[in-house]
């Protein structure tokens, strides 16, 4: 009986132990995405703030609307590679905050 409460007890702390880790894991990947967010804010911020003032020194409506599809582009573009990068970290961070439940889940099927 001894033995058996014994088994319990170490069960208990091994998966709380990977509940931990799981925990830590989540919290790195999300302080990776928020981190990546911040970064495309920023640069976002400061790319529309350059386009206004290279609009305020333009002297006829070709160039304006030039400056605009270009800054559209860029802007549409930067946006793919922002959205695909999250994306990814958001994979990652599934992939790697299920890998202490793989044990947990693992043990608990034999």
């Amino acid at each position: 009986m001894i033995n058996a409460f014994e088994d319990i007890q170490k069960y208990g702390k091994e998966n709380l132990d990977l509940a931990i880790k799981a925990f830590g894991v989540q919290q790195k990947g999300v302080q990776a995405i928020a981190t990546e967010v911040a970064d495309y804010s920023k640069k976002t911020v400061e790319a529309g703030s350059a386009q206004f003032e290279k609009l305020l020194g333009v002297k006829t409506l070709d160039k304006a609307i030039e400056l605009q599809a270009e800054f559209a582009k860029a802007s549409y573009e930067g946006y793919v590679a922002h959205a695909t990068k999250v994306g990814e970290l958001v994979t990652e961070l599934a992939k790697e905050a299920t890998k202490p439940l793989e044990t947990i889940f693992a043990k608990a099927g034999k």
